[in-house]
């Protein structure tokens, strides 16, 4: 009794450690490959099978197919990817999560005392991953180096747990009661399939489980007829996880993409168990059945098992779609006028950069619904609607309610933060969301005061309304182009809107001083003169939002603009900067001379 309760104790020991090490290797993995991550999953197309490969590297890249399709639903919810892009994939997912197990069977290495192939056995291999990690990890301070470092880390301890569990199953080679239950599982496949299915549920990882597997296997009693029903329920049970984790979103194709996975295993594991008694039952591949299974037999069968399905199974994606649609019907529609401001998923922070690519994305749709309602408010000068400016008002409350939900997201989001790229990004990203906030609360004012005017029953001048188109368009080009930089990313955009702020202040001071004149002139009342003064300077200042939103994006790649902003632009300004002079001058000739055409 005690003899067993010591087993049970170093092989729970040993699982532990294994699955400490697939957690920190995974994490060094993200950390390192996390911009390489965004741009793959980024640049996914409608290709299936395209989306097929995408889901097999990312998930060999981050050793885990629950991430990937964590990741992937985060993705499906922000409307970057759609539920067939999805759900193809998953199915990629499931032939990643074997690299795994090919890793393992590095177990069965034999080599002579001289042979280099030494180097690459468990058990010499484990501490030298643990020696160049620890060092990699605590005395370089560069983060790759502290990734990489993480990666040899989680590699030496995932084999360090998996030769404790070698060890730890070694004594049921002798033992009666472990080989009678297995011929129970040889009678018995659907025991197998069931036995995999809930020790995975339990386990939460189909590659821990393969991996005790594996170690078992080191008893020499494993038959292939045993193991191939217990592999299959493994690929079962996790599916469960996946739809345990995609029922957490509140997005219906995240939960349909959880049944996609259960019904894409379950058709797999039938149309396989059936095949496979099939050829059981007709004596095909001889004595397959009943030979002993080392850990890279296992890992070979887990890998066609999950090759096969997945290419069997692809062409019939959109009916595995049709069928997950069945299950999670749509909820009635409800009215939304900017879904773009509802996308940000905590299923995406489990790879903070691509959490952080989603959240710039998010940012540059509040951008274009700013602009949109700078707009709608500059109608209501010429042309003043009740029904304009509740839609003013409707847009103006989903951006605070998108600020808010953003700065939480990013908080939260800051501790998940190690890369100092991502740090950055993150810092400028927390920066811009309130100066967005600010253009869309320049709406608000700018429709309060035209609705003052209308309600009073005055207006500007012939000369003063000319003299605001102008200005308006330039400040609508600035706000327009902030929206540029920030949909396309452009650095090449973001140094055309500090020109252009030069220009929208001198047209400032200039109409600033001319309709002072116009005041004493009486051309103009004093209440319409006092708003139009007000007008001009809430323009200015939106202008002034757009330069420092430039600042903040520009600042990502340039630790001098990073320093400080007002430094950088003081030397800019001060400099000959020919492409700077050039883009100021156009600016002038397109906007300023066209002010000096107006009388007043």
């Amino acid at each position: 009794m005690m003899t067993t309760v010591l087993t049970l104790i170093s092989l729970l020991g040993g699982l532990a450690m294994f699955l400490y090490g697939m957690e920190v290797m995974g994490d060094g993995l993200k950390q390192g490959s996390g911009a390489a991550l965004k741009n793959v999953l980024g640049k996914l197309t409608q290709n299936t099978f395209l989306g097929l490969l995408t889901g097999t590297l990312v998930t060999a890249v981050i050793q885990s197919s629950t991430a990937t399709i964590v990741l992937t639903v985060g993705l499906i919810g922000a409307g970057i990817l759609n539920l067939k892009q999805g759900v193809s994939i998953v199915l990629g997912a499931n032939i990643g999560t074997t690299v795994t197990a090919q890793i393992i069977r590095l177990m069965d290495i034999e080599a002579s005392g001289g042979s280099l192939l030494n180097f690459f056995k468990p058990d010499t291999l484990a501490p030298i991953a643990l020696i160049i990690g620890i060092i990699l990890f605590m005395f370089l301070k560069k983060a790759a180096s502290k990734n990489v470092g993480m990666i040899c880390l989680g590699f030496g301890i995932l084999f360090t747990g998996l030769m404790l569990m070698t060890d730890a199953v070694e004594p049921l080679a002798d033992s009666d009661a472990f080989i009678n239950t297995l011929a129970y599982f040889k009678d018995m496949p659907v025991l197998g399939i069931f036995t995999g299915l809930i020790l995975t549920v339990i386990v939460q990882s189909s590659s821990a489980m393969v991996g005790i597997l594996q170690a078992l296997s080191s008893t020499g009693e494993l038959t292939f007829q045993v193991v191939y029903p217990i592999i299959m329920g493994i690929n079962l049970g996790t599916c469960v996880t996946t739809a345990m984790v995609c029922s957490i979103g509140s997005s219906k194709d995240a939960k349909r993409t959880g049944i996609v996975h259960i019904v894409f295993n379950t058709v797999g594991t039938i149309l396989f168990m059936i095949v496979m008694s099939l050829l059981m039952h007709f004596g095909a591949f001889g004595g397959l059945w009943d030979s002993i299974v080392d850990s890279g037999a296992i890992a070979n069968f887990q890998t066609l098992f999950n090759l096969i399905t997945a290419i069997v199974l692809l062409p019939f994606t959109g009916l595995l779609v049709k069928i997950s649609c069945k299950f999670v019907k749509d909820d009635p529609a409800k009215d939304n006028p900017y879904p773009e401001l509802d996308t940000l998923d905590r299923n995406l922070m489990i790879s903070p950069a691509v959490a952080i690519g989603e959240v710039a994305h998010s940012v540059a749709a509040m951008a274009r619904v700013a602009e949109l309602n700078v707009a709608r408010s500059i109608e209501q000068f010429k042309d003043y609607q009740a029904k304009r400016a509740e839609e003013i008002n409707v847009a103006e409350e989903h951006l605070d309610q998108f600020a808010d939900k953003a700065d939480n997201y990013l908080i939260e989001l800051s501790g998940k933060v190690q890369a100092e790229r991502e740090e950055r990004q993150l810092t400028v990203l927390m920066q811009c969301i309130p100066n967005i906030e600010r253009l869309g609360d320049y709406a608000t004012n700018f429709d309060e005061m035209a609705a003052g005017l209308h309600e009073s029953g005055k207006s500007f001048s012939d000369n003063a309304q000319k003299e605001l188109e102008i200005l308006t368009g330039a400040v609508q080009e600035i706000i327009h182009l902030t929206v540029e930089m920030l949909g396309q990313e452009s650095e090449s955009i973001a140094y055309r809107i500090e020109p252009l702020e030069e220009v929208i202040d001198d047209m400032v001071v200039m109409l600033r001083n001319r309709h002072t004149a116009r005041l004493r002139q009486g051309v103009c009342s004093i209440s319409s003169g006092l708003v139009f003064l007000d007008l001009l300077t809430h323009l200015e200042r939106a202008a002034d939002q757009c330069s420092s939103i430039a600042m903040l994006f520009l600042s990502t790649n340039n630790e001098e603009i990073m320093k400080s902003h007002h430094h950088y632009l003081e030397q800019l300004h001060n400099s000959n900067d020919q492409p700077y002079l050039e883009e100021q001058e156009r600016r002038r000739q397109e906007f300023l001379m066209p002010l000096t055409e107006i009388q007043y």
